[in-house]
């Protein structure tokens, strides 16, 4: 069958004429058909800008949330079937934080361990030219106390020395050393020693305000 497609045209365009004045319900078939699809597409238009996007973010961020709690939950789950390894992890580290404690001194028992280095280097026969206790240098679970010292005496003396403060109940550790000899063969230690205690109420309180402001982004004593 022939369709002569310069007629429908003509028949199309005719039925765009004369328009102005009627009443869209007295308009032919195609103009009506046009202007229904106008106002369909600018009802889905609108519809998606200003109802149907805010919707498909909140799916979006809803869908990414779920990932996000997915992973959590497998983590916990996870964390859930060894809970009981973990629990015995947990009772060695207290056990191995414990006695590491046992090592560090109170601020009371500061003075008699001071003594103990002094000690050390006098029943080896050294002599002390220096030592001066500085500055204490709070850190966030315990405190450090750098100590110059200054010793003469022999070699062996001196390594025996240093091997004492490596074998005392507390700790205590050797920096900055520096041997330098005499003229009559005696060595000169410097070095410094540090000891470390643990901190007591009062400065385990305020650590722990300034590692809690820290976590929040605000200045120690900054007003909330």
């Amino acid at each position: 069958m022939n369709i002569d497609l310069k007629q429908v045209f003509s028949n199309l365009s005719g039925q765009f004429e004369g328009l102005q004045g009627r009443h869209p319900g007295q308009w032919p078939i195609a103009p009506r058909l046009l202007c229904a699809a106008g106002v369909m597409a600018a009802v889905v238009g609108l519809g998606y800008f200003f109802y149907w996007q805010s919707q498909f973010e909140d799916q979006e961020r809803l869908a990414a949330e779920e990932i996000t709690l997915r992973a959590a939950y497998r983590d916990k789950m996870a964390q859930a079937i060894n809970l009981e390894a973990l629990q015995e992890q947990k009772a060695q580290v207290d056990q191995y934080v414990e006695r590491l404690q046992k090592q560090l001194p109170s601020k009371a028992e500061m003075a008699a361990l001071l003594s103990d280095i002094n000690q050390a280097g006098v029943g080896r026969g050294l002599q002390f030219e220096l030592f001066k206790p500085g500055q204490v240098v709070v850190r966030d679970y315990y405190a450090e106390l750098p100590i110059d010292i200054k010793v003469a005496g022999k070699y062996h003396d001196i390594g025996a020395f240093a091997a004492d403060m490596a074998n005392l109940p507390r700790i205590v550790t050797l920096n900055n050393m520096a041997l330098s000899t005499a003229k009559d063969g005696t060595l000169t230690l410097d070095a410094i020693a540090k000891t470390f205690r643990y901190l007591d109420q009062e400065e385990a309180l305020s650590q722990r305000k300034i590692r809690d402001a820290k976590k929040k982004g605000a200045k120690p004593g900054a007003a909330p």
